[in-house]
């Protein structure tokens, strides 16, 4: 029987990660973006609350479009459509400078991402086909600030960050980057120099840049849960729209 919106709590729960409030935002966002369309035409075969979690148990579990039609009581091709109708519509708004801007700290790590698209992805160090994806984390709230656009795998992070263009999201905030960031802008750490060690106090500096940057880590973590991410089969624009729409979620999940 397919999984409805009407059904009991632990369908939306187990299937996508989110609590029924935390859906009914992701649900309320679609809506607002005008995901049920202009209503002329063919309607669709499922409402709009069944789409949307369609979309969410997509990018959670990475199930194939054949798999996801019999759980949904619709064809593959139905899915596709829903699928490219929808992913954009999660899409996640870059955070815009506000006033505590000075206030806050920001990290940027870059994470690769499997796909299958040979025109998005390159041969990378993680020795599979990916994309390198920029990503800007708030360090306090661990919130997801802004997604760049990705980038063959095999591209440096300072070059990857200095392309992406969030560089104007970061107006007054202090941005953290490791090693791979020199001369980039961003507060990095100490490198040793040839024959000299760092001093005391860079050692201690050293330190606390990694305690705080390790939240970076623990975000990629939690959003590769959505197991889209360990292996993309969107092509073009598909990974994009899949970021920013996991981006969205961990948002909500970890906000609410």
């Amino acid at each position: 029987m397919a999984p409805v919106l009407r059904a009991e709590r632990v369908w939306v729960e187990t299937f996508t990660g989110l609590r029924m409030t935390q859906f009914s935002g992701l649900l309320r966002v679609v809506r607002e973006r005008g995901g049920n369309g202009t209503l002329r035409g063919r309607p669709w075969s499922l409402p709009l609350a069944e789409r949307v979690l369609m979309v969410a148990v997509y990018y959670r579990t990475n199930l194939t479009m054949r798999q996801l039609g019999p759980l949904f009581g619709v064809s593959s091709s139905t899915v596709c459509r829903v699928i490219q109708r929808l992913g954009p519509l999660l899409a996640l708004e870059p955070v815009s400078r506000t006033t505590d801007a000075p206030d806050r700290m920001w990290i940027v790590d870059g994470t690769l991402i499997p796909v299958r698209d040979r025109g998005v992805g390159a041969s990378s160090r993680n020795y599979r086909f990916s994309a390198n994806v920029q990503v800007i984390v708030d360090a306090e709230t661990r919130l997801v600030v802004a997604v760049a656009r990705p980038v063959p795998g095999n591209t440096a992070d300072a070059r990857a960050w200095r392309n992406s263009g969030l560089a104007e999201h970061c107006e007054g905030v202090t941005v953290l980057g490791d090693g791979a960031y020199i001369n980039t802008g961003l507060v990095v750490p100490h490198r040793k120099r040839p024959g000299r060690p760092l001093l005391k106090g860079e050692e201690e500096d050293n330190a606390a840049h990694r305690k705080v940057r390790a939240r970076v880590e623990h975000v990629f973590s939690r959003m590769k849960n959505y197991k889209i991410l360990r292996d993309c089969r969107q092509r073009g624009d598909g990974l994009h729209h899949v970021v920013q729409a996991v981006a969205r979620m961990h948002n909500l999940a970890l906000a609410a």
